[in-house]
């Protein structure tokens, strides 16, 4: 039984301590609560998870409490609500990374995943790269259920060629063309609200940076006020002369939109947007929508991953345990990924029932130079993920690279980026 809420409040019940044992059908809770943000054309994806669970727990109830809101941004506030009053979610939904360890691992507020990843034999299966970055000395913390791409610029080819015009290949290309599509009345890059912003502003530092400066950034080697970085914002700067004026008013989906029915020529977007434009729009990769890597990024792979932990004081913990592995399964991965638009984060994923995009996708993430994404928590803490959005707002309103700069030098050491 599936049960859709907002936001929903379950009993706490106290831990159980020590390792994670396989757990018989008729011996697990009557209850699951999962937390997250898919709601909407993000949804379906989910639900293919949620029908793997029930096919295997038919007398539990699922509570299915997603909080709408991109990029989990309204997520995470009730998650923090919750987290810190004691009334946790039997799992929830986190990027893999910093959002998780530097924020509720380092507070002491989730379980060590370790024994499970040993006991489902994930250790063979997860590329070694990730399970560092899920991990730390004391142990693994979440479950990854995807792996997504986040500079990807989309378009619609037979639009593309109606203007006379390519994919740029770097930023100062697209601002040469820029003004051809304004001519024709078309939006150069569809923007959506702050978030997506900071979406875009990391695709176009990693291309004003390249990967190695862009490391080290979050390692602190590479000062966030440094004349390169600096420049990064001025590249910004001129980007957004041709994005749309609405944009705050915008939801990623309607940006995407744009670009489909032809009103904006571009779209930054993580490749949620191929799940968006082939499930819901009914567009076929390739023809009914192209892509290529972020302008000037071409051979880099900048990704992020969804993954699910284990709370301390789960109130279900018997059925979480049960749903994380359905999460880290081939099976599961391969129901979910193809209608998510995502990868698989496992090396074993059957590419048959994926689409071209992910196809693409999962040959480029095999080779490219890979580096996290600041927007999507893997390179950061949730602390200096807030307060980028800020200094995001300060900069949309001054377009003063410098002020932005020393702002982000302030919020590094708050956060303790880099040190």
């Amino acid at each position: 039984m599936l049960k859709k809420l907002g936001i929903a409040v379950c009993a706490s019940a106290m831990l159980t301590a020590g390792a994670i044992p396989a757990q018989a059908a008729d011996k697990v809770a009557d209850e699951l609560e999962i937390f997250s943000w898919w709601a909407g054309d993000e949804g379906p994806a989910l639900e293919a998870l949620i029908d793997i669970h029930g096919k295997k727990f038919p007398k539990v109830d699922v509570v299915n409490a997603t909080v709408t809101g991109g990029s989990g941004v309204n997520a995470k506030a009730v998650l923090k609500t919750r987290m810190l009053g004691g009334n946790p979610p039997d799992s929830f939904q986190v990027h893999a990374g910093q959002e998780l360890i530097g924020t509720w691992v380092k507070a002491d507020r989730m379980e060590d995943l370790t024994p499970l990843f040993e006991q489902e034999g994930w250790m063979d299966v997860f590329p070694e790269g990730l399970v560092k970055l899920i991990g730390t000395d004391d142990g693994i913390w979440s479950v990854p259920v995807n792996i997504h791409r986040s500079n990807v610029m989309w378009y619609v080819p037979d639009n593309l060629n109606k203007w006379g015009v390519r994919p740029p290949q770097n930023w100062e290309e697209f601002i040469e063309i820029a003004p051809k599509l304004k001519a024709q009345g078309v939006v150069p890059l569809a923007l959506a609200q702050n978030w997506t912003a900071n979406h875009l502003w990391e695709s176009v530092a990693l291309a004003s940076l390249g990967a190695e400066k862009w490391d080290k950034l979050w390692t602190g080697e590479l000062p966030f006020n440094s004349p390169e970085a600096v420049a990064a914002w001025d590249l910004f700067g001129k980007v957004l002369d041709y994005t749309n004026t609405d944009a705050s008013s915008l939801s990623w989906q309607q940006a995407t939109d744009m670009v489909v029915d032809g009103r904006a020529a571009f779209n930054v977007m993580g490749d949620w947007a191929a799940g968006y434009m082939s499930t819901t729009k009914k567009l076929k990769p390739g023809t009914g929508f192209g892509w290529v890597a972020s302008p000037g990024t071409n051979g880099q792979f900048m990704f992020l991953a969804d993954s699910f932990g284990l709370p301390k004081k789960s109130p279900n913990r018997d059925q979480a345990i049960e749903w994380l592995k359905i999460l880290g399964s081939k099976d599961g991965s391969d129901a979910f990924n193809p209608l998510k638009g995502s990868i698989s984060a496992r090396t074993d994923s059957d590419l048959s029932k994926y689409n071209d995009y992910a196809k693409s996708a999962s040959k480029d993430f095999s080779h490219d130079r890979i580096v996290g994404s600041l927007a999507h928590g893997v390179t950061a803490n949730e602390g200096f993920m807030n307060d980028f959005a800020t200094v995001m707002e300060m900069y949309l309103k001054t377009r003063n690279s410098d002020a932005a700069g020393k702002a982000m030098v302030s919020i590094a050491m708050k956060n303790k980026i880099g040190q």
